[in-house]
């Protein structure tokens, strides 16, 4: 099982779920961070999903505050994400919110 590092990253320029990332098949993938950053001065929130193979959406974070001019790290421990889940994002407002995840890949 080769394990692949790899990053994941997003402008939210709409108020739209966006897909931040799709686990690839026959890969089991662990998302050790997940940063978002503020940078027009206004305080945001920000949604995020995971989707499942059965297409059932599951909430990991309902309208989490992020702060103007700041970055925060939503995870406190890794995520587990398995083979063709779906993590997406939704800012509260279109271009003020970044996100960059890093994410270790083992198939």
């Amino acid at each position: 099982m080769p394990n692949v590092y790899t990053n994941a990253k997003v402008d939210l320029t709409t108020t739209n779920a966006t897909v931040l990332y799709t686990a690839p098949a026959a890969t089991m993938s662990l998302v050790k961070s997940i940063l978002v950053s503020e940078d027009t001065g206004n305080a945001d929130t920000i949604t995020v999903t995971i989707t499942d193979e059965d297409a059932a959406v599951f909430s990991l974070f309902k309208v989490k505050a992020v702060a103007s001019n700041t970055t925060v790290e939503l995870l406190s421990e890794p995520l587990v994400v398995k083979e063709n889940e779906i993590l997406k994002i939704t800012a509260a407002t279109a271009n003020r919110l970044h996100v960059v995840s890093s994410i270790l890949e083992i198939s």
